[in-house]
């Protein structure tokens, strides 16, 4: 197999191969708050996929540049229709891909991270958080619907605290996101990096073909498939992703006025 480069950039993702065991994925929109426009989704989709190709990768971080991990889906790319299917499919695929590595993924947090950027937390094995941390369910205000990220959270949430969240939109600080098993650790943000690189440094000891087979055990005793409860998520979140709804949410919080809901039905 090739060496591994050193480090990869590119305008909105950094990906860093420089430890030949631990691979690192930056979110780099920090004027966007790391939101997740469709290059964003799908070069991060490509870089999971290789790093979950390569034998001598044990553990995968994914972080944000900037004082916020991820704002969630970018709403003025989102307003587009003809985006939706393929920004969608994008994240599931990002999701999956997070979820099916055979490393130990740890999602390493800062600031906030809402709606998509849940999923990223959830999509991985572990979540470090700054106690900084704000995770956010805002799709009900939006018009849209928290389908992939549902579908990841119901593996690990109980059902009445998974309804709270994302019927009422909640927006949860890190202590209260760690009660209900989104983050696993909060530490003082300026220890943030640090610390993920110990739990990193903790999960290289694992064999590696035990970590990999116990992820796949872990997946199959779930009651279906995460394949099979994303595909049927992706279906609600594109309805609500392409409805008179979704067009007044959106539009309504980038104009910063509360939003004016059409009659259901």
């Amino acid at each position: 197999m090739p060496e591994s480069p050193k480090s990869v950039s590119s305008d909105v993702l950094l990906t860093d191969h420089s430890d030949p065991l631990i691979a690192i994925c930056t979110l780099n929109r920090p004027q966007k708050r790391n939101a997740l426009n469709i290059e964003l989704i799908e070069q991060l989709a490509i870089a999971v996929e290789a790093i979950a190709s390569d034998a001598q990768k044990r553990v995968l971080i994914i972080r944000g540049n900037g004082p916020v991990f991820c704002a969630g889906l970018d709403l003025r790319e989102a307003m587009d229709e003809s985006n939706s299917e393929r920004s969608a499919r994008g994240l599931a695929r990002l999701y999956l891909g997070i979820a099916s590595a055979p490393q130990i993924t740890i999602a390493s947090a800062q600031g906030g991270a809402f709606g998509g950027g849940v999923g990223i937390l959830a999509a991985c094995d572990l979540c470090v958080a700054a106690d900084d941390l704000h995770v956010g369910f805002p799709e009900v205000h939006r018009g849209l619907v928290a389908g992939l990220v549902t579908a990841l959270l119901r593996r690990q949430m109980g059902d009445k605290d998974l309804r709270q969240a994302v019927l009422l939109g909640q927006t949860l600080d890190a202590s209260a996101a760690q009660k209900i098993g989104i983050v696993q650790k909060i530490v003082p943000i300026d220890q943030l990096a640090k610390e993920t690189n110990q739990i990193a440094r903790t999960a290289c000891q694992g064999a590696p073909g035990a970590i990999a087979r116990t992820k796949r055990l872990l997946d199959d005793l779930s009651p279906r498939g995460l394949h099979t409860d994303m595909e049927r998520a992706l279906q609600d979140h594109l309805t609500a992703r392409n409805s008179a709804e979704a067009k007044e949410g959106i539009a309504a919080f980038l104009e910063h006025r509360s939003p004016n809901w059409p009659s259901r039905g």
